[in-house]
């Protein structure tokens, strides 16, 4: 980096990083002014760099900081200024210069860096391979509609590059070549001498105008060979050369009254050019007195949006000579094509009036040549010099060199744009105040040369706004004031910094049991505040943090849309309630993730209906309950317990006595299925009575069963035993052969099985005399025993054992005596598997001997 670049990166971090504090009130640089001023304009070396006070005002409610430059018009020296030249006229194309060399910086880093070449007037001169490195001209350059007359011809570019931002200012001299030849405005020129000048008298001629500049302009007169005349080369102030006659031997216009000679001006190109005017001198008679002009220099003042026709100045000569010789006629003399186009002059007044209208910013100055000629021809000159005031007719403009419409998110400090200001007015006219609207996270930073880095104050967030309309202001300090306005859009591009958020950090579905396959049975949903591919969600199963858990069976996601599908028919039975977690995942670069808790809950369905667990209803022999015909009303006869594989109310279990041999006389509690006796047994009432019980459920529909329960009323528990109401098998319609049969094979093993029952059934009598509860001695022969157990699974409150004597080997047993125990809970261990023959605890036991 050279050393002015460095300068000026120093000046603008001691300038843009101060906060200026005025009466109290504490500014940021966002409001920043330059001056455009005359001080460096139209100065060949000078240039805008040596600012050497800076003021800062700052206002409160604008939050703006006003930087006035003062430049002093140092000429430019040192390293870090590029000077760079080209020939005029050279093809597009040509190099320059090779900036990467140069710069000392590698040539693949130009390209990095966006660098790139911003000229003054906005006008694009030089073209950058930045490939290379090659500065080259992007179109032929002619000095003289560059420049003008004004040498050397130097074009002001910046060079811009970014990350660091940096600005190298250089300047590209334009080398003249003679492609221009001189011309005299006049090619016949009249000079009347009277004939009694003295020797040596010099006349000034009219110069030839000549495009070129330095050696390739005008370097020499000649006049052609004669015996009165010869060419004297003088100069002015404006550095131009001018030819003067000067006469060498008196004149006789008696011995010859007119002379033809011809002027040849000569530049200094090789092979130089020239052009030629004829020089026609008329010898006068004695002419006693030359015109004067009342001032030999007249000064004027004309504003740039005067009016054509406007008078600018008169001039006066006068001449004391009588008549002809007294007689002044004005002109132009030695002017320029530029002023004889802008100015008039009255021949016989003097006055000058303005031709066409005046422009500051192209010409902010004039000098006039004015001649007076006497009728004797004579002649006196003066000089008007015309000063041309600004006004304020031009607005500030705003040169874009670079800019950006996106930044990305959450970066941190940046620049937009970098752009250029400028004024071609002067004075206050140029000073220029530049802003941006307030409430925005962008700040102007200013840098050399009128330049401004439009920069955020810090990372901006996509998700906040997307979007900013930033108006750059630049408004001059004229009368009336003028303003320039610029247009930027700003969007914020998004970076993936913001994951998924499901609408609930937890769902619950409720799927009813029996589904169909493929069955929806709800949805999850996450957003995400990103755009474009990083706001694109997909859904995702988690694997389950229970690993017996087949979640791949059970339910499926869509990636798409979030929609869970239940993949298979689910038993409440079997399973009551599942959760699994889900996954929503972007598609940014990382990509970023949540997840939700899913809990499943499966609704029971009346599926399964009430299941008789007492009496037993598989198809064997049916159990029959003894009712005393003593019992009291309310006597429990027996408990029909059911159980029901659902839930909820679809397991809520009522009792409804739907049969009966003789209604009215039993009767069933609702509730817990409890067969009590609803009034006094009599002797009338029949001794079988078949019960049908309907279990039902609350589902809906509601399912059912019926259990059938045999009742036998008995006088006390010594009344034989009585025939079951079923007991005719349908072999009693056999053919009498196999009734006699089976009738002599069960006499004889009854008086067998009577007299070893009869011994068992007095000891037993005996054991169990203490009890107040005899047993029975039967004269049948030996039963085959079993024991039931029923336990208090269903609405039984509390378990009952039975122990029954039953009379076997026939189809038509009887029951022989009853008696109810009360298991002793406490004593009893818990039942073993196998144990199906055994009594059970907390059931009812029946004892078949």
């Amino acid at each position: 980096m050279n050393l002015e670049a460095v300068a000026a990166q120093d000046w603008e971090k001691k300038w843009t990083n101060k906060t200026p504090v005025l009466h109290g009130v504490r500014c940021r640089v966002s409001y920043c002014c330059s001056f455009a001023g005359s001080c460096g304009r139209n100065q060949p070396g000078k240039t805008y760099s040596e600012a050497m006070a800076v003021t800062v005002l700052c206002f409160p409610r604008q939050r703006q900081v006003l930087f006035f430059y003062v430049f002093w018009g140092v000429s430019l020296a040192g390293s870090g200024f590029r000077r760079y030249s080209v020939v005029e006229e050279a093809e597009r194309g040509s190099f320059v210069v090779n900036l990467a060399k140069d710069l000392e910086i590698a040539e693949g880093e130009l390209a990095a860096r966006g660098t790139r070449v911003v000229s003054d007037d906005n006008k694009q001169y030089l073209l950058l391979d930045s490939q290379t490195g090659n500065l080259l001209t992007n179109e032929k350059l002619d000095r003289e509609k560059l420049c003008g007359s004004t040498e050397p011809c130097i074009l002001y570019f910046q060079i811009l590059m970014d990350d660091p931002f940096q600005i190298y200012r250089a300047e590209l001299r334009v080398r003249d070549i003679n492609d221009h030849s001189p011309v005299f405005q006049e090619k016949e020129t009249a000079l009347k001498i009277p004939e009694n000048t003295a020797e040596g008298a010099a006349f000034r001629l009219e110069r030839a105008q000549d495009p070129d500049g330095g050696l390739n302009s005008i370097q020499n007169y000649t006049i052609s060979p004669n015996s009165f005349f010869h060419i004297k080369i003088s100069g002015s102030d404006e550095g131009m050369i001018y030819p003067e006659l000067v006469l060498d031997k008196a004149l006789d216009r008696e011995e010859q009254g007119e002379l033809s000679l011809t002027l040849t001006a000569l530049d200094g190109g090789s092979p130089p050019r020239s052009a030629t005017s004829t020089v026609n001198i008329l010898v006068l008679d004695v002419n006693d007195n030359a015109p004067q002009f009342t001032e030999a220099l007249y000064e004027t003042q004309a504003p740039e949006n005067s009016p054509v026709g406007s008078l600018i100045v008169k001039v006066s000569a006068e001449d004391v000579d009588s008549g002809v010789y007294g007689e002044v006629a004005y002109s132009f003399f030695d002017a320029s094509e530029n002023i004889r186009t802008t100015f008039q002059i009255n021949p016989f007044s003097g006055e000058i009036f303005l031709r066409e209208l005046l422009d500051y910013e192209s010409v902010n100055s004039y000098k006039l040549n004015i001649q007076a000629i006497d009728g004797g021809g004579l002649s006196a000159r003066c000089r008007v010099l015309v000063e041309v005031l600004d006004i304020n007719d031009n607005p500030p403009e705003l040169i874009m060199s670079s800019f950006s419409n996106y930044i990305a998110e959450n970066s941190p400090e940046t620049a937009l744009a970098v752009f250029k200001i400028k004024d071609r007015d002067s004075g206050e006219n140029g000073k220029m105040v530049c802003y941006i609207q307030e409430n925005l996270p962008f700040l102007l930073k200013p840098s050399v040369e009128n330049f401004y880095i439009l920069m955020t104050e810090g990372a901006l967030d996509r998700e906040s706004r997307a979007e900013y309309n930033i108006t750059i202001t630049v408004t001059d300090l004229g009368t009336p004031r003028l303003k320039t306005q610029h247009n930027l859009t700003v969007w914020v591009s998004d970076v993936n910094d913001n994951a998924p958020a499901f609408t609930q950090t937890s769902y619950t579905l409720f799927v009813r049991e029996n589904n169909s396959p493929a069955l929806h049975i709800g949805s999850v949903s996450a957003t995400d505040r990103d755009s474009g591919s990083n706001a694109q969600v997909t859904y995702s199963l988690l694997p389950p943090q229970d690993p017996h858990l087949p979640l791949a069976s059970l339910v499926s996601i869509n990636a798409d849309n979030g929609q869970l599908f239940a993949l298979r028919a689910l038993d409440y039975e079997a399973l009551q309630a599942f959760e699994f977690r889900v996954g929503a995942t972007d598609r940014g670069s990382p990509a970023l993730s949540s997840e939700a808790l899913v809990r499943v809950l499966v609704l029971d369905a009346n599926d399964n209906s009430p299941f008789v667990l007492y009496p037993l209803q598989n198809g064997s022999a049916p159990c029959t309950e003894l009712v005393p015909r003593a019992a009291e009303p309310g006597y429990l006869v027996s408990k029909v317990v059911a159980v029901d594989g659902d839930s909820g109310q679809n397991a809520w279990l009522s009792f409804q006595l739907l049969k009966a041999t003789e209604p009215g006389l039993f009767g069933v509690w609702a509730h817990n299925g409890e067969v009590r006796t609803a009034r006094l047994l009599s002797e009338r009432d029949a001794a079988k009575h078949r019960l049908v019980v309907l279990v039902k459920d609350n589902g809906e529909p509601p399912r059912s069963a019926t259990a059938t329960l045999h009742v036998l009323l008995v006088d006390g528990f010594s009344q034989p035993y009585l025939p079951l109401p079923e007991a005719a098998p349908a072999q009693a319609q056999a053919d009498s052969l196999t009734v006699y049969l089976v009738v002599a094979l069960a006499s004889v093993s009854s008086l067998f099985l009577f007299s070893v029952l009869l011994f068992v059934a007095v000891r037993l009598c005996r054991r169990s005399r203490a009890a107040s509860v005899g047993r029975c001695s039967v004269p049948e022969g030996p039963f085959p025993g079993h024991l039931v157990d029923i336990s208090g699974t269903g609405t039984l409150s509390q378990s009952y054992k039975y122990e029954v004597c039953l009379s076997g080997g026939s189809e038509t047993s009887a029951f022989k005596f009853l008696k109810p125990i009360i298991p002793d809970i406490q004593a009893q261990g818990p039942r073993r598997k196998g144990e199906e023959n055994s009594s059970f605890p907390n059931s009812f036991g029946f004892n078949i001997q």
